[in-house]
């Protein structure tokens, strides 16, 4: 799985190499390489501030790494002016961690966002699509025209993966997808992360500190600590690893810690 710099017709969704990205004294990702190949879910694990978020920040290009590479759909991003990147964005999904929601649009005004600034598109095209979108993510028509205040956390959560998948990404990047949720809802996001992954063929990066989530839903996981990838494989491979790190991290999780 580590980046290969591959430059064939069928390159990986996204790829990473020599990735370098501090602030101040603080060294967030020391070099680290990542292949995430089509089809598949890399969920990255760490402890709380180890720089878990600013990896998707840099894959969607909110921020700019120190130095490295970050190629997203086989195009280089990193040097990339705004309205390049905005182009690129097209083939990226973004779950924000709290959702994210606009608070004075209803649930289907929000997903219907992006599909409200897509050239050509009919408003009774967009409408059938949006309570697809929502449908699709479990949500029925008496919940569509409420406000976010007025739906649960999980429900919100759906709502803004509905939203990620409004323009039909290639690439899904999902922050702490099951944060701040209990046990029975996270677990029916993370079935539904995993529902949508065989309906769609998505390729998605999970940040999470839910290791009972990744075991879930993804294919491989990537333990990040003090800036490097220490551990990667199944989850099996990382809870039979002898990094030192991997072992308190798996162990602090068996005994009911924080995951964090």
């Amino acid at each position: 799985m580590e980046g290969s710099n591959q430059q064939d017709s069928n390159p990986a969704p996204v790829e990473i190499s020599n990735l370098m990205k501090s602030f101040g004294d603080q060294k967030v990702l020391n070099g680290v390489n990542l292949s995430v190949n089509h089809g598949q879910t890399v969920a990255v694990l760490g402890q709380s501030g180890t720089g878990k978020s600013v990896l998707l920040k840099l894959l969607v290009g909110l921020q700019a790494p120190d130095s490295g590479s970050i190629r997203i759909a086989g195009e280089e991003i990193t040097g990339l002016n705004p309205d390049q990147l905005n182009e690129v964005r097209k083939h990226t999904g973004f779950l924000f961690q709290e959702a994210a929601l606009y608070d004075s649009l209803t649930v289907e005004e929000n997903v219907a966002f992006p599909l409200d600034r897509r050239a050509g598109a009919s408003e009774s095209d967009s409408k059938q699509k949006v309570r697809e979108l929502l449908n699709s993510v479990g949500l029925d028509e008496e919940h569509f025209a409420k406000m976010p205040s007025e739906i649960s956390g999980g429900m919100q959560k759906r709502v803004g993966l509905a939203r990620a998948l409004a323009l039909d990404p290639e690439i899904l990047l999902l922050d702490e997808p099951t944060a701040g949720l209990d046990p029975i809802t996270a677990a029916e996001i993370g079935n539904l992360i995993v529902e949508l992954k065989k309906k769609r063929s998505i390729t998605a990066v999970v940040v999470t500190h839910d290791i009972r989530g990744a075991r879930t839903f993804s294919d491989v996981l990537v333990l990040l600590h003090d800036g490097n990838f220490v551990a990667q494989g199944t989850f099996e491979d990382l809870r039979n690893s002898k990094n030192d790190f991997a072992v308190r991290f798996f162990a602090d999780a068996d005994t009911g810690g924080d995951e964090r």
